[in-house]
């Protein structure tokens, strides 16, 4: 049986939730076997799994489910994942593939700066580094004091942050006058779009390089996929998921090289199946082989999200738009802020960026936003570290409207 076939069939028969869904689509669950055959099973939001809070989606006894993890909840009711013992080890066994795709082996020391608990990243990373025989230096989040403690008095060699306080501990070890002292040499970073110009930055100040990790709660955590030395997309591991790409406002599957929302269907998650979920993330499948030689296929570099946008003037905008744009003007910083109000019934679309010099940089800023997003943006500029950096996903578009 594939990995398709059984997915599919695990779901329909281990929830109430699969079997509404198949059944009222038509579907039936026997004649599934092919990534085809997936086109005629619909499409799994993350609204819905919401409302099968909290185990409506488990398709295992309770007592086969050994942890439970749940997403950040920032955008609605937290999801909760759950997962048997054999989940936890393929998930750990993808995640160590993540650190030997980053060059991590047993002589490593790692730091693991994302949080622990409920969210799935700090337990994820802890999991695969110790898998791969490296020693775990688990600090989690925040505390710079704390992490540069043991950054220098451990001489971690990797460190894993969300990109944004990857940014924060490169520009802090450089204001201190510490990076000399530092051993670190690679940094594997996630949770959030991360672009060229903070990868630059970060690899920069602190002279490592820096590899882009992929996951979501939905589908494990973290470690489903990362890039390779080569930097030319990010690998996933279809032996444990298939990637679809389709049209974000029909739904319809789109050839490879075009891009789309990604969806993605597990091939032998126990717990919680999934079964062509929305992941609301921008990509597309590159065909082309990696230089690298991996056997495993590639998605470009996540462009954005589909619930990203925000319209202004009429205009619908996403964020990475804003990004591509700012990273090809030199003497600019890697972060922006987007700030959306309106007073008397008049929008202002601001935008601040951080820039060394900001002398007349702010009118050129302006009207390179204009000819990349079609409406032009009110710009301020501001010294390097002065927009927000935090631990966890840095929020870039305040709209007060």
């Amino acid at each position: 049986m594939s990995g398709i076939a059984w997915t599919v069939q695990r779901a329909w028969q281990g929830s109430e939730f699969f079997q509404l869904k198949l059944e009222e689509a038509g579907v039936d669950p026997r004649k599934v076997h092919t990534v085809e055959d997936l086109a005629r099973v619909p499409l799994t939001t993350k609204e819905e799994l919401r409302d099968a809070y909290p185990f409506g989606w488990t398709c295992v006894p309770q007592a086969e489910v050994v942890r439970l993890h749940a997403s950040s909840g920032t955008t609605g009711r937290r999801v909760i994942a759950t997962y048997t013992a054999e989940d936890l080890e393929d998930w750990a066994d993808m995640f160590a593939r993540c650190y030997q795709y980053a060059g991590v082996t047993r002589a490593d020391r790692v730091q693991v700066t994302p949080g622990y608990g409920l969210w799935t990243a700090g337990a994820g990373f802890q999991a695969g580094a110790e898998r791969v025989g490296a020693m775990v230096v688990p600090t989690g989040p925040g505390n710079l004091e704390l992490q540069f403690d043991m950054l220098l008095d451990l001489q971690s060699t990797v460190i894993c942050a969300t990109s944004s306080f990857g940014l924060l501990i490169a520009e802090e070890a450089h204001r201190r006058g510490l990076t000399e002292r530092l051993a670190l040499r690679v940094g594997i970073f996630g949770s959030e779009r991360w672009g060229d110009a903070m990868r630059r930055r970060i690899e920069s100040l602190l002279g490592i390089e820096t590899f882009d990790i992929y996951g979501f709660t939905e589908l494990y955590g973290p470690g489903t996929g990362i890039d390779c030395g080569q930097h030319d997309g990010i690998h996933y591991w279809d032996d444990y998921y298939v990637v679809e790409v389709i049209d974000p406002a029909t739904g319809a599957v789109l050839p490879a090289g075009e891009e789309g929302e990604l969806v993605v269907t597990t091939l032998r998650k126990q717990a919680q199946p999934l079964l062509r979920y929305r992941t609301r993330d921008i990509s597309r499948v590159l065909p082309e082989p990696c230089a690298c030689g991996s056997p495993y296929p590639r998605i470009g570099r996540i462009a954005g999200r589909s619930d990203d946008m925000f319209k202004v003037r009429g205009v619908q905008l996403f964020p990475a738009q804003i990004d591509t744009a700012l990273s090809g003007i030199p003497g600019l910083g890697s972060e922006y802020q987007v700030v959306l109000t309106r007073t008397g019934g008049r929008e202002r679309f601001l935008v601040r960026v951080e820039a060394e010099a900001a002398s007349r940089l702010g009118e050129h800023v302006a009207e390179a936003l204009r000819r990349a997003l079609g409406v032009r943006p009110d710009v301020e500029v501001v010294g390097v570290g002065e927009l927000p950096r935090t631990e966890r996903k840095t929020k870039r578009v305040l709209d007060e409207r």
